[in-house]
């Protein structure tokens, strides 16, 4: 059990720190290339925004500044993986997957090659940049692919740890980040491993199954269960392909209740993969919490983020609900 199993009364009570997650990775790439000679990077002109500017700073020679061109991102990254080097691409999440991801496909995934794909500023947080920069779709579109692995860090600490463990991974990956701060939910003891799940407060009545962003928001929803007197088990998952299926199946053995929550579409991200696992090996009641089929918005992001119920709010709500359907 990893020291983040939590009282109930933790968050609510507590004022908590607040980091962009993409900081964590910025950190992160430069740790593992003091580590590792062969780790590189190359950013499409948005060096600065992603947090590739302390490699670039401290590995000149190992940064490549591509420009306003995500297709040749991908493909020069797949070169420098086929020739033995462990490349990190970044841009924003919605031109990275977003505009290249033929090139992601065929490149990367069908000759299995080892690129680390940052997609930053992903979510409807990234606020007054509106819908065209707010991406909603890429964990659909990443954990369709074959030989890709998925993963939306909790906050930045746990970033950085991701960013580490990836540069010895050698196999595909892509990794969203927020723009955003975010609270930090972690400590430097907390366990990360890549394709893990982690109980982050135990329950009987229900399991919250949250990646990314919304598992802090998840915390909060279990306090406010727990003083209605339903007894919520957290599940943080920031490996969304390949799952953690023993964890997430023993604690729905438990509880027989189900809510997933991401700040995404609904259709094809956490809520999908949970969906689809439990309709084939344990089919229970469940809901999802995420951006239902639409497009996000201009405006401030905690303004977004309740419009689009991505809340502990929404996430109560919901739950309530599910669990008063239950009886």
């Amino acid at each position: 059990m990893s020291d983040m199993h939590l009282v109930h009364q933790r968050w609510t009570d507590t004022k908590v720190l607040m980091e962009p997650i993409r900081k964590g990775f910025g950190r992160g790439l430069k740790s593992a290339g003091e580590k590792d000679e062969n780790v590189v990077a190359a950013c499409a002109d948005l060096t600065d925004s992603t947090q590739m500017h302390l490699f670039k700073e401290a590995f000149a020679e190992r940064f490549v500044e591509i420009g306003v061109a995500e297709q040749n991102l991908v493909t020069v990254g797949a070169g420098l993986a086929a020739m033995g080097k462990i490349p990190f691409v970044s841009s924003y999440a919605a031109f990275s997957p977003g505009r290249n991801w033929e090139q992601i496909r065929t490149t990367i995934c069908l000759n299995d090659q080892p690129v680390n794909i940052i997609g930053s500023h992903a979510g409807v947080s990234v606020g007054p940049d509106g819908a065209t920069h707010q991406m909603l779709e890429d964990i659909t579109l990443m954990r369709a692919l074959p030989n890709m692995t998925v993963i939306a860090p909790g906050d930045s600490i746990e970033a950085e740890k991701a960013t580490v463990a990836l540069a010895k991974y050698k196999k595909p990956s892509y990794m969203r980040l927020a723009r955003e701060g975010t609270a930090i939910i972690s400590t430097d003891k907390t366990p990360f491993e890549i394709g893990k799940a982690y109980i982050y407060t135990q329950g009987s009545d229900m399991t919250i199954i949250a990646t990314g962003t919304m598992t802090y928001q998840a915390l909060l929803a279990s306090e406010m269960l727990f003083k209605q007197g339903i007894d919520a088990e957290v599940i943080h998952c920031p490996t969304i392909k390949p799952l953690d299926a023993a964890t997430i199946l023993r604690s729905v053995k438990k509880t027989k209740l189900v809510i997933t929550a991401e700040e995404h579409q609904v259709n094809g991200g956490l809520g999908g993969a949970i969906s689809e696992f439990l309709g084939e090996h344990y089919p229970v009641p469940m809901r999802r919490v995420g951006v239902r089929d639409k497009f996000g918005q201009s405006g401030k992001p905690e303004e977004l983020l309740e419009e689009y119920g991505l809340t502990a709010k929404h996430i109560t709500f919901t739950a309530v609900k599910l669990h008063e359907e239950a009886r």
